[in-house]
């Protein structure tokens, strides 16, 4: 083992030195050696005294190095309890006599000895060894000792005393709680660290003393007993007297008093459970401490007192903390000696230990805690605490009056700041300079404001605890105010804050007014806040609002106007006056101030719920911290005046102002966490705060102060903020706010008037807008709702919200508070309409009295309301509104106000009849303008009857409901209907016609959801009656015209607005009217006529509309007149398309047409003219649609009308062409509808009657045609038709038609065409009858040239003729007419006027040099086409196509052709000259149309007998005409000599040499060439045939080539080449 090892070694070194000085120990030591080695444990070692004795042996010899040796051995054997405890006396006895060696390291061996053995199981238990053993530590505590012995003696009595009293502890089982290892509790940072950390070590015993777990006893022990008389001896050494049981006549007396305060502060249990020495502590140790605090100069030595009164002091403040409740008297004596001692004229040094005892119990809790309840709580006793808080006040106080005062501030801020950076700031005894003299005043202030903040946070910290143990409820929990606590912990806070509050506040404004630094500000407020969050928890309402309004004037500090003048007044001149203007209205928010306003927010955080009435003075300042941040001066910058605003730092003035704008949204946010009577208080606090500006502010808005006025926007913005966070329970609040709004509404401040405006509209808004009108269950019609299944806190929060706006219109005074709420309305509908549900009836009665208000303004924003109701709202309109709604769009629609209105209201009842309508899809349906449903599937109507609901059983109930709900929207679309029809007799033109077309448009759009009950109705009861009514009015109304609007004047006259003449009379605007009616009956007959056909009566509807049609177009202007026309003809040709029109409909429509042109002498004028006009469109319009239910009567009628037209127009206007150039509308208009009045299938024999009708219109033949063999029977129909045409003519005319016949050929140009179309359209059999005649007629036409060449007719005709020719031989070309039965004299008869017209005009009017007005280029460039498409169609289409015409005809074609050709060759040399280019031109085109019609080309052209036949033809006359060409061009070169050929002569017969060159002749025509026989033969047998016609010319060739023409010449060589070719002769050599 360690220890035998190690006492070997020690025996061997105390042998070694031993062994020539002192043999005996030498040999003892050996021999213990040899007994050590049998020993193997401590309890062997103090078995056996032998190794013990050595060692006291070797201590015994007073030899230094042997007793350092033996000492060290014993304290080995001691600390491993190898030692009996009888040695014990002889160890103490050896330490003794070693105590008094001079040796400095003996004596410390010895001490350390001495400390062993109290550590050890040898601990002195008898009086004996304890005396002898203290008394060996208290010989070596001598001040004669060197210092380390010294301290090393007093070090060690200090561990025995403790030792000791440990002993007692154990020995008497005694409780072991202590508060510490030192003395004095460490201090933290701040002051509510060391408030926590007291807490936290303190654990009060007496409670167990006073529960009865523990009691005192008188009877001690006898280690009990030891500690006594040491404490005795202490107390007596202390006092300066003799310890009698120590045996020390003295020991220095801080010593005692250092131990004492040891022994005090570290075994409380001792002191309270022992009698015995809780007697010493009272009578002894109070009094010795009672003494010493007195005491000022009977001390050893000045610099010992410090100390002393430091150890006193903290003795005293131990007994007062731990042992208070058991010595009240004598802690009161030693409190009111404290407390004094701030008063008297004491060292400074004295103050501070007093103060720092006073902190310490300030910042403790338990201690405030105890010494207030013994104390100030107990009638018999002073009030200590009351007492030590206005000392320490007194100590803060006293800096106003100290000469340094701005000095010891700012020392006092600087302990602050460095405290809270850690470092502690200790006083030097020895500084006695100024500056250590001010931070001495600084640290006792410092020390007072810390005890100060320490009884705060004391108050605290107990109703923190109250609140836990539930004496006291939580701020955040709603409870019932209560001035009676029953609790223990509570009735002790509220006394304390009775107590001490005004002294505290005293205090801690005096030294936040007069410090800046941010550490002391910061500790400051946290007391302000942590007292008054007490206070509020408390409910000490006083105290509350008192540091309420202290802490709010730190926070925002406004300048007065005094101060602004005193401040320019006080301020230096400056160069820029503007300067001192702008810093008069800066407002600076210094580090405290935003300090304080934290605070202040952290405040009404904590106490949201208790604030109750106190809220106006947190608001006050909110308001004041409102306008601030809202201030264009504003900063958090202190800044000198010299300072320039460049050189400001923005950034963390925006920030601060941005963290207090947030901190003061959030404290209104946080009210969703509050309470409803603690929101009820904030709101009532703000209406105080917005009511006391408001009596300030008069109704001069140039006079409210934007103080107030910011106040009020204050008051309103932050009760909009709390109205938004709490929509989950906004019924309770709701009138609050909107009570003090509509108060403000009414205020004589524009300003705020529109400010309460807006909050309203905000906040209605924001309820509407909430989740809790979100989830309502859907509101649409198309599923039954079941109203009572609704929330009744929706419905009354919903009432609430909108009845609030019905009270603001109908009880303002002014106009623009009522427009306010329109406008608000108009929000809430536009955002949250939709959500609505049962304050509908509020609104729209609200709404429908808007309707009738005189200012225009207000007019507009209602109608815009119910704008938004029509397009948004209708959907969640309850069906019960709906007919309400109806009632007051159509008050809208009535009122005077404004027109703009009243239209766009109109066709908000378009907008509502649309969603009305969609309830009628139960009715009979009417499909637009197809077939239509008879039965009606509605067996009620409108009216309803009682036993109705008695037939229907519980399976149909779904059924009937459905039913009764068509019912229910069949009343509300008469209802609609009924408005419309007060509406269209509106004097206001504007708003009837609207009316009217939106009643039209209203059918139109659902007429096939309407029953047929209900078109009845509104046939019989609103169209015809509206009709009857706008005629009525038409023709009743003034003619008078008027003047427009007075806009100015000029020249002292009067300007009036312009109104155009078509509106500018009463009976003209209500024609406008009337034509609209109209205009929607033709409408709706174009939609339903079938289904109105079908109703009952509609014929005598339909004769009721007949009268007035035929009266407005007699009687009516010309709008109406077109209109009444337009209704009958819309009704007809809509439906007489498919079939589904009777007859009797159509037959009256041309009877009311015929009528008009029958009354032709009466009925005249532009009005009659378009009337016709209109009417003949119609009719084509109408004919075309219905032609398939015409009979041969009714198409003679339509006949007879145009027929009546014509010749009215040909009377009425004879001039017309003449003046104007052009055809008379009337006749235009034939003209347009004559190509669609062709004969249907079904009359195709009237096609006669209808041509020659118009040919009369067309100048007349000269002679009369004879009718051949074979046309006779054709014509009889025609003859017979065209009689009854002229008896239906007779019949139908009441007056004497004249037959004068239109004087000049326009009419006739432009009928032409027509009639041609129509012929081409013609069936054959009647095309064929009507040909000659229609030849004939352009004949005569065509003729027109010769005497007006200039004129049009004869072209037309021409054109008319060549396109009829060429259209019949295509389609005789494609064997169209092949199966018609034509007699052969039929054709021919046709064939030969086809010949005459050629012959006669293309001989005798075609390329011929005729007399003309000078006609332009162009006039004759069309002219000459026009001549070229006439012989085009002749030799490329007749004369090459498929004809039946007879041979001579073909001749008599041909023979024409050959005559136009021969003209420049017949000519004589001087006349060829003069000839026009263009009859050259004429003349060479029909020499070509020879040349083309006598060649043959198998690879284009199709060869047939009339081709071969025109070919034979044309080729003998092409042969002898290019005979006379060539030999007519020899005798002219001859007979000219020298002088040049004509061009046209020349070009003639170049032109003929080319072509002969190029002609190729068909053999069949080759063998009617005159040749020799056997010519022919071998040309057919060698297939030369195909230019067998050179051989005929061969003769005049070979004269022709004498000419002088080189070209000429050329020519004919390649000809004789050619002819050579043919007869095979080509040049061959000789030698074959």
């Amino acid at each position: 083992m360690a220890l035998v090892a190690a006492l070997e070694a020690d025996l061997r070194a105390l042998s070694a030195e031993a062994r020539r000085r002192y043999p005996a120990v030498k040999d003892g030591a050996e021999h213990a050696i040899l007994k050590l080695r049998s020993s193997s444990s401590a309890s062997d070692l103090s078995s056996n005294e032998d190794i013990l004795r050595i060692f006291l042996m070797a201590c015994g010899v007073r030899n230094t190095k042997l007793s350092v040796i033996g000492l060290s051995c014993l304290q080995k054997l001691i600390s491993h309890d190898a030692v009996e405890p009888s040695s014990l006396k002889e160890i103490l006895y050896t330490l003794k006599d070693h105590s008094e060696m001079a040796e400095e390291n003996i004596q410390l061996k010895t001490l350390q000895t001495i400390l062993i053995i109290f550590q050890s199981r040898l601990h002195p238990e008898t009086e004996d060894n304890m005396v002898l053993g203290l008394s060996i530590c208290l010989r070596l505590l001598d001040n004669n000792r060197p210092p380390s012995v010294y301290n090393t003696a007093a070090a060690t009595f200090r561990q025995a005393v403790a030792l000791i009293f440990d002993q007692v502890v154990s020995a008497e089982s005694l409780p072991m709680p202590k508060f510490g290892s030192s003395s004095q509790t460490a201090r933290t940072g701040s002051v509510t660290g060391d408030l926590s950390q007291n807490i936290n070590n303190s654990e009060p015993l007496e409670k167990d003393v006073i529960g009865g777990q523990l009691t005192m006893r008188e009877t001690l022990s006898e280690t009990g007993k030891l500690g006594l008389r040491l404490l005795e001896d202490l107390t007596a050494s202390a006092a300066g007297g003799s310890s009698a049981w120590l045996h020390v006549t003295s020991l220095p007396r801080t010593f005692s008093l250092e131990l004492i305060e040891f022994v005090l502060s570290n075994y409380i249990s001792v002191f309270k459970i022992l009698l015995p020495y809780e007697q010493v502590l009272r009578h002894q140790i109070c009094s010795l401490l009672m003494t010493s605090l007195r005491t000022s100069s009977e001390l050893e030595g000045e610099m010992v007192e410090p100390y002393f009164r430091r150890l006193v002091l903290r003795s005293v403040a131990h007994i007062i903390r731990l042992y208070s409740s058991s010595l009240i008297t004598e802690c009161e004596v030693f409190l009111s000696m404290l407390v004094k001692a701030t008063f008297l004229d004491l060292p400074l040094w004295h103050r501070i230990l007093v103060l720092e005892i006073l902190r310490g119990f300030c910042v403790e809790a338990r201690t405030l805690r105890i010494l207030f309840q013994n104390f100030d709580m107990h009638p018999k006793n002073t009030n200590v605490v009351e007492s030590m808080v206005k000392a320490l006040a007194r100590v803060v106080s006293s800096i106003q009056f100290q000469e340094t005062s701005e000095e010891s501030l700012a020392a006092v801020a600087g302990m602050f700041s460095s405290k809270a950076k850690g470092i502690e700031w200790i006083l030097d005894n020895d500084a006695s300079s100024a500056a250590v003299l001010v931070a001495s005043e600084a640290h006792a202030i410092t020390l007072a404001i810390e005890g100060l903040l320490g009884v705060v946070f004391t108050v605290a910290t107990l109703t923190d605890e109250a609140v836990d143990v539930g004496e006291l409820e939580s701020p955040r929990y709603e409870h019932l105010p209560s001035s009676d606590y029953t609790g223990k912990t509570s009735h002790l806070c509220i006394s304390m804050v009775d107590s001490l509050w005004l002294t505290i506040l005293d205090a801690f404004s005096l030294i936040l007014s007069r410090s800046q630094g941010e550490a002391i500000v910061l500790e400051i407020l946290k007391g302000y806040q942590a007292f008054t969050q007490a206070c509020g928890v408390l409910h000490a309402v006083e105290p509350l609002n008192s540091f309420l309004a202290s802490l709010c004037k730190f926070t925002i500090v406004l300048p007065t106007d005094v101060e602004r003048k005193s401040s320019v007044v006080q301020s230096p001149v400056s160069k820029r006056s503007e300067v001192q203007v702008d810093q008069r209205d800066v407002i600076v928010l210094t580090p405290k101030n935003v300090q304080a306003l934290r605070t202040l927010f952290n405040i009404a955080h904590r106490l949201h719920n208790v604030l109750g009435p106190s809220w106006v003075l947190v608001l006050e300042t909110l308001a004041a911290l409102d306008r601030a941040i809202h201030s264009p001066h504003a900063t958090t910058q202190e800044v000198a005046t010299a300072v320039p605003k460049l050189t400001r730092e923005p950034s963390r003035q925006y920030a601060d102002f941005s963290i207090l704008s947030s901190l003061n949204s959030q404290l209104f946010e946080s009210s969703a966490l509050m309470q409803v009577s603690s929101v009820k208080s904030l709101l009532s606090a703000l209406h105080m705060l917005s009511h006391q500006s408001m009596t300030e502010t008069s109704g001069s808005v140039s006079s409210a102060s934007s103080k107030q006025i910011g106040s009020i926007s204050f008051s309103v913005d932050r009760m909009i903020s709390i109205l938004v966070n709490n929509l989950h329970r906004v019924e309770p609040l709701w009138d609050q706010v909107v009570g003090h709004f509509l108060e403000l509404a009414e205020h004589s401040n524009q300003n705020l008037r529109n400010m309460a405006l807006d909050a309203l509209d905000q906040s209605i808004c924001a309820v509407l807008g909430s989740e809790q009108f979100g989830e309502d269950p859907a509101r649409s019609r198309d599923a039954t709702l079941d109203v009572d299944s609704k929330s009744t806190e929706v419905k009354s929060v919903e009432c609430a919200v909108l009845s609030s706006l019905r009270v603001l219109y109908f009880s303002a005074q002014k106009a623009d508070v009522r427009v306010g709420s329109l406008k608000i309305l108009l929000h809430v509908l536009e955002r949250c309409g939709e959500k609505l549900y049962y304050s509908w009836s509020s609104i729209l009665e609200m709404l429908r009295s808007v309707a009738d208000a005189s200012e225009k303004d207000v007019a507009t924003l209602g109608f815009q309301s119910l704008r938004v109701i029509m397009s948004d709202g209708l959907p969640t309109l309850p069906e019960d509104c709906l007919h309400v709604c109806i009632d007051v769009t159509g008050a809208y629609s009535a009122q005077k106000t404004d027109l703009n209105i009243s239209l766009t209201a109109i066709g908000l009842l378009w907008t509502l009849t649309d969603f009305v309508a969609k309830g009628l899809h139960h009715g009979s349906l009417v499909d637009k303008g197809s077939g239509f449903n008879i039965a009606d599937s509605t067996p009620q109507q409108t009216n309803g009857e009682d036993g109705e609901k008695n037939r229907v059983s519980n399976s149909d109930k779904s059924d009937y409901e459905a039913r009764i709900q068509v019912v229910n929207h069949e009343k509300l679309l008469f209802l609609v209907f009924s408005l419309i029809q007060k509406l269209v007799d509106d004097e206001r033109p504007e708003v009837r016609n609207s009316a009217v077309r939106t009643f039209f448009q209203i059918l139109g759009s659902h007429g096939n959801k309407l029953s047929k009950s209900m078109w009845e109705d509104c046939l019989w009861n609103y169209i015809f009656p509206m009709l009857d009514g706008a005629s009525h009015k038409a023709a009743t109304s003034s003619k008078d015209e008027w003047q427009g609007k007075e806009i100015g004047t000029r020249g002292g006259k009067a300007v009036h607005m312009l109104i155009h003449h078509s509106r500018n009379s009463a009976q003209k605007q209500w024609d406008e009217t009337f034509v609209l009616v109209l205009g929607g009956i033709a409408r709706l007959f174009r939609s339903y006529f079938p289904l109105l056909e079908s109703l009952p009566n509609f014929w005598s509807g339909w004769e009721s509309l007949l009268a007035f049609v035929k009266n407005s177009i007699f009687n009516g202007s010309k709008e109406v007149s077109l209109a009444a026309i337009n209704c009958l003809q819309t009704a007809v040709v809509s439906h007489c398309v498919k079939g589904n029109l009777q007859l009797r409909y159509l037959h009256s429509v041309l009877d009311v047409y015929e009528l008009v042109f029958q009354k032709s002498s009466s009925y005249t004028g532009d009005t009659a003219a378009k009337v016709k006009q209109e009417i003949l469109h119609g009719l084509g319009e109408l004919y075309v649609q219905s032609s398939k239910m015409f009979d041969d009567k009714m198409y003679m009628q339509l006949l007879g009308i145009v027929d009546l037209a014509i010749k009215q127009a040909i009377t009425n206007s004879e001039n017309f062409e003449t003046e104007y150039g052009h055809v008379p509308p009337v006749l235009r208009h034939v003209l347009e509808i004559l190509p669609s009045l062709g004969p249907p299938e079904h009359l195709s024999s009237l096609w006669l009657i209808l041509l020659r009708e118009f040919f009369h219109y067309l100048p007349r033949v000269d002679s009369v045609l004879p009718n051949e063999e074979g046309e006779i029977q054709q014509n009889k129909t025609g003859h017979c038709a065209s009689s009854e045409v002229v008896e239906h003519k007779a019949d139908a005319s009441s007056e004497t038609m004249p037959t004068t016949r239109i004087t000049t050929n326009m009419f006739a140009e432009k009928l032409i065409p027509a009639l041609i179309e129509l012929l081409l359209q013609a069936p054959a059999v009647e095309k064929y009858i009507l040909f000659p005649e229609v030849i004939q007629n352009l004949r005569r036409c065509m003729m027109t040239r010769r005497d007006n060449p200039d004129g049009s007719l004869w072209k037309v005709a021409a054109e008319g003729f060549n396109r009829l020719l060429v259209e019949d031989v295509k389609l005789c070309s494609v064997g169209g007419e092949t199966e018609l039965k034509i007699s052969k004299t039929a054709r021919i008869r046709i064939w030969k006027e086809i010949g005459d017209v050629y012959d006669i005009f293309l001989v005798g009017y075609c390329g011929r040099a005729l007399f003309s007005n000078s006609l332009p280029a162009a006039a004759l460039k069309a002219n000459e086409t026009l001549e070229m498409a006439l012989l085009n169609g002749l030799g490329d289409i007749i004369l090459k196509s498929t004809v039946d015409a007879p041979r001579e005809v073909l001749e008599r074609l041909v023979s024409t052709l050959d005559r136009c050709a021969s003209r420049t060759c017949s000519l004589p040399v001087e006349t060829v000259e003069l000839m026009p280019a263009h009859c050259s031109r004429f003349s060479l085109t029909c020499l070509q149309k020879l040349f083309s019609l006598s060649s043959f080309s198998s690879e284009t052209e199709n060869w047939h007998s009339t081709r071969a036949e025109v070919s034979k033809i044309s080729n003998t006359t092409l042969m002898a005409r290019c005979e006379f060409i060539l030999s007519r061009f020899l005798i002219d070169e001859n007979n000219l000599g020298n002088r040049p050929i004509p061009t046209a002569r020349l070009e003639e017969i170049i032109f003929t040499l080319q072509e002969l060159d190029r002609l190729s002749i068909h053999p069949e025509v080759a063998s009617v060439l005159p040749l020799q026989p056997y010519l022919k033969t071998v040309l057919r047998e060698d297939n030369r045939d195909t230019r067998a016609h050179l051989l005929v010319l061969f003769p005049s060739l070979c004269e022709i080539v004498l000419s002088r023409e080189t070209r000429v010449r050329e020519l004919v060589q390649v000809l004789l080449r050619a002819v050579a070719t043919e007869l095979g002769l080509e040049k061959v050599s000789l030698s074959s």
